[in-house]
């Protein structure tokens, strides 16, 4: 018999992936309800979606370096090893050109895992070159953009988002999360709202769970 934990977490996670399908089926260009989408279909098991998805995430964004990282994971799951190789290795080069570390450093792992070395590149040069062009560059986007002018929240997710995410992607995700709200009826004088939304900000920004959980241990030390 399932355990009633087991069938809340299954619950909440058909959930998630009805309302993001809703939200790529409403506005298809919105690449963060792909990638939310992938997102719940991998941690479901449904690795074919879950590629899908993520592809097209990428074909929004090319600069989206863990939407390669989860795509080639999704491809590995479902069994498309030539697949998965040749959006990991396009992947490595596009995190390597942002600086994006964990993503490029996650993408290695899982090229060695099928037998696979990743490509040749000078990381530090590409990412020299991008600073050096625009100043501050987004680590979301690769682009270079404007910073903002103080944290836009108290903590380590707002020090981290100030240090790393430009005034142009922020903007954006205050659009997007205008969308999450009305879509998903969101009503902030309940926490689990709240953090659903906090949720959807984090996956917009690129800050994924092992990110989020090493800034919220910095905080209490």
């Amino acid at each position: 018999m399932m355990k009633a934990g087991s069938e809340s977490a299954m619950t909440m996670t058909t959930d998630r992936i009805s309302q993001f399908e809703k939200m790529a089926r409403e506005d298809p260009t919105n690449e963060m309800a792909h990638f939310s989408l992938g997102n719940a279909y991998l941690q479901s098991k449904r690795a074919a979606e879950a590629a899908k998805s993520f592809e097209n995430a990428i074909a929004i964004n090319p600069g989206m370096s863990k939407a390669y990282q989860l795509a080639g994971q999704a491809m590995i799951d479902a069994g498309w090893v030539d697949k998965a190789v040749a959006i990991l290795n396009k992947g490595y080069q596009v995190a390597a050109g942002k600086g994006d570390r964990m993503p490029q450093t996650a993408m290695a792992d899982l090229l060695r895992k099928v037998g696979r070395e990743p490509p040749s590149v000078d990381a530090e040069a590409q990412a020299g070159k991008a600073r050096t062009a625009g100043g501050f560059v987004c680590r979301r986007t690769g682009r270079a953009g404007t910073q903002l002018p103080d944290p836009p929240m108290r903590g380590p997710v707002g020090k981290w988002i100030f240090e790393n995410i430009s005034a142009q992607t922020w903007r954006d995700w205050i659009g997007q999360g205008t969308k999450v709200i009305n879509e998903l009826r969101l009503d902030f004088s309940r926490d689990e709202d709240q953090e659903i939304y906090e949720q959807h900000m984090r996956e917009y920004l690129g800050i994924d769970p092992e990110l989020y959980e090493e800034l919220i241990g910095k905080k209490g030390k």
